[in-house]
Formats: structure tokens, C-alpha cells, sequence
């Protein structure tokens, strides 16, 4: 479990090819791994990946295939700037919303606007996301929590203030790039209920 609040921007120092999947190498620069073990979970761009050997400054994660397919990670490259975020523990600070690491689908950004000292960004996601992504509501791009301005059919845009384009890789988007979109948990569970409350209701009638 996460909330959507990036530790640090590592760098991608290896990609290795291992039968249909990959292995990657991740390199930190200021979040400690002092008590990250194997078998731990580290986000990254939004990605749960389990940690399978580490050191100081390095972590190393298999993507799967399945993950390749349905993420932005078949995309990195040796050199490239990724969020990353370790998971929650006990007592730690709830500072976004509870995001799972489970990457839902993958989104487009359309446009990019200066809006004061802000951006502010609209993404096109797929038919089958937008139905969860409500106005002033929560969604995670590319690991990092987000608060949704407004939504227009399959489209949202978001404000990503100063800080956030420093901190994470957001501050490096530009119109037609790829992100990984995870949608709120509770829109995801409210549309399942609502669901089974409509079914049961047509099955009483």
C-alpha cells in the first residue's frame, strides 16, 4: 500500500531482457533503503514491484510481462527519471490518498497550459477508467496523487504545482506522452456495490 506521495526521483541504471520479462536496476538518490529487504515493495511510476536484491543506493525488480503490457515500464530506458515510493508502514504520515500500485490502464496526455505557477494537464484515459474519475476526486499518475480540476467525457485535467514538477517526473510531461493511471480504490468499490445493488434489485423485482 502507498499514498501517492513520491520519496525520490531515481534513475533507471540498468534494463535486462530475461526471457520475455525484464529485470531493472534502479538507482536512489536521497530516499534511504537502510530498512528495505527482500521481498519488500517499492512503486515505481506507480508500479508495485517486489525488491529482489539491494544495496544503499540501488534496488533491483523483475517486470513481469503482464506488467510490461499494461504499463508505461516497457517504455524506460537506461538514464531515465522514475517516482518511487516505499511502502507504507505503521505510524507513517497519510499525506495523498491510499493507492494500491496496481496500475489500472495507461493514459494519454492532450494538453499542457500554464495556469499561473501551475500546469495544468488534461489526460484522455481508456472508456472503462473515466467511468471512475470523478471532479475534485483522487487519481494517481505515474505514482504520484493527484486531485482531479474537472472531467469532460473520457478526459481530466489536473493542476501540477511547482513542487510536484520538481519532485517527481510530472515536470517533465509533454502532449502525447504516455502515464499510468491508477483510479481511486473507493470509486473502484462504491461502482462494484452499486452493482450488486442494482442486480439484486432486478433479481427481487
Amino acid at each position: 500500500m502507498f499514498t501517492g506521495i513520491v520519496l525520490d526521483l531515481g534513475v533507471v541504471r540498468a534494463i535486462e531482457p530475461l526471457a520475455g520479462d525484464v529485470r531493472l536496476t534502479i538507482g536512489t538518490r536521497k530516499v534511504s533503503l537502510e530498512h528495505v529487504g527482500i521481498g519488500d515493495s517499492i512503486a515505481v511510476n506507480g508500479v508495485c514491484l517486489t525488491v529482489i536484491a539491494c544495496g544503499p543506493k540501488h534496488f533491483v525488480a523483475d517486470v513481469s510481462r503482464e506488467t510490461l503490457r499494461v504499463t508505461c515500464l516497457q517504455q524506460l530506458t537506461t538514464d531515465a527519471a522514475v517516482n518511487l515510493e516505499l511502502a507504507l508502514r505503521v505510524g507513517d504520515p497519510l499525506g495523498g490518498h491510499f493507492v494500491s500500485g496496481h496500475v489500472d490502464g495507461v493514459g494519454q496526455v492532450v494538453s499542457m497550459n500554464e495556469d499561473a505557477r501551475s500546469q495544468r494537464v488534461r489526460f484522455r484515459v481508456p472508456p472503462e477508467l473515466a467511468r471512475y474519475i470523478a471532479a475534485k476526486g483522487s487519481v494517481t499518475i505515474d505514482g504520484v496523487s493527484l486531485t482531479v480540476n474537472s472531467v469532460t467525457g473520457h478526459e481530466f485535467d489536473v493542476n501540477i504545482i511547482p513542487h510536484t514538477q520538481q519532485v517527481t517526473t510530472l515536470g517533465q510531461l509533454r502532449a502525447g506522452d504516455m502515464v499510468n493511471v491508477e483510479v481511486d480504490q473507493m470509486a473502484r468499490y462504491a461502482d462494484r456495490l452499486l452493482g450488486f445493488a442494482n442486480l439484486t434489485r432486478v433479481q427481487g423485482s
